[in-house]
């Protein structure tokens, strides 16, 4: 009995730890430049299912130049949700050309869906009003190495 016990403890100790991995933020991500208009962003960049699951979560402050970009194999309709997530972000939807298909904010630690109006590669996440503050439209360039890479 002890030993079914030990073992119990063992693994429910193993999963607790798993979960509090699980519960840092990632900002050890590669980073990149973009632009847009005069103004420079500062990029970190989620490219693998697990870096894109986990995004922004967990995240208590980010620097008002700083953002996300979500990397995906092909365009697509892409869906982003706030699940685990505290800061308010907006999310511009991004074309391979690095044109800004639709803008949306995401309201913190939340499940609704966000969709990209049309099929899509890239997904930019920045501090809620930071677009609006800039006046950064639908329709808007992003520039930057990514969006070159992309037309070759």
């Amino acid at each position: 009995m002890f030993q079914r016990l030990a073992a119990l403890l063992l693994v429910s100790a193993s999963f607790m730890m798993s979960a509090q991995a699980q519960q840092q933020p990632q900002t050890d991500l590669p980073r990149t430049q973009l632009s847009v208009g005069l103004y420079k962003i500062d990029t970190q960049i989620a490219q693998t299912p697990q870096q894109r699951e986990i995004g922004l979560m967990f995240r208590k402050e980010m620097p008002q130049a700083e953002g996300m970009i979500f990397v995906f194999e092909q365009p697509a309709t892409q869906c982003f949700w706030m699940r685990n997530t505290i800061l308010p972000l907006t999310a511009a939807f991004v074309a391979d050309d690095g044109r800004i298909v639709n803008l949306v904010d995401m309201q913190p630690m939340t499940e609704n869906s966000h969709c990209s109006l049309e099929p899509v590669r890239y997904v930019l996440e920045m501090n809620q009003g930071w677009f609006a503050k800039k006046n950064i439209k639908k329709g808007a360039k992003l520039g930057g190495e990514l969006f070159a890479a992309t037309k070759r």
